[in-house]
């Protein structure tokens, strides 16, 4: 995905390489919608999509492989994600109000994957509804579908703050 104004797609050189790209949008549904209607265009019906966050630059290929055989061709798809182990509270005005049971709650990790005319269906609907995903499984949740949780990986850490890119840093340079 590239925003519109993007400045340093287009002076960056990637010889051999057959690129496709779509233009972002204001939600990350209205992004990745984008996205596959690009892919549409080269894949097939019955082809399958991995989504990943860029944000997420620490994937190990293990883990996409692990990803892509634990889920197989189950049409629920499926995405890396790993169980909660911290103690989870719900606040109101910066107090803990409440400890929350954690035995069934996990961390979505990216990428996620799925079948293309699915997720685009999904994907589809939930704007039509005017109804904010976080992420494609919540997409796909809300029709009905099961996405299989797939143990992903402690390295695969969402940069969000600017303490992150040290991090990603350690790993990144760890191999």
């Amino acid at each position: 995905m590239l925003a519109e104004d993007d400045k340093f797609w287009p002076t960056l050189v990637l010889e051999g390489i057959e690129i496709h790209t779509a233009t972002g949008g204001p939600t990350r549904a209205r992004s990745v919608l984008n996205g596959l209607n690009v892919l549409r265009e080269i894949a097939g019906e019955d082809d399958w999509v991995l989504v990943h966050d860029a944000a997420r630059p620490c994937i190990r290929a293990a883990d996409i492989e692990r990803l892509i055989d634990a889920v197989g061709g189950d049409i629920n798809g499926g995405l890396l994600a790993l169980p909660i182990n911290d103690t989870v509270k719900r606040e109101h005005d910066a107090r803990s109000m409440e400890t929350l049971d954690r035995s069934h709650l996990w961390r979505a990790q990216t990428p996620q994957l799925f079948p293309i005319k699915e997720l685009t269906s999904a994907l589809r609907a939930a704007l039509a509804d005017d109804v904010a995903i976080t992420d494609e499984a919540n997409a796909m949740e809300r029709q009905g579908f099961k996405p299989k949780l797939v143990p992903g990986s402690e390295t695969n850490i969402k940069v969000t703050y600017p303490g992150d890119l040290a991090i990603a840093e350690l790993y990144l340079n760890a191999d």
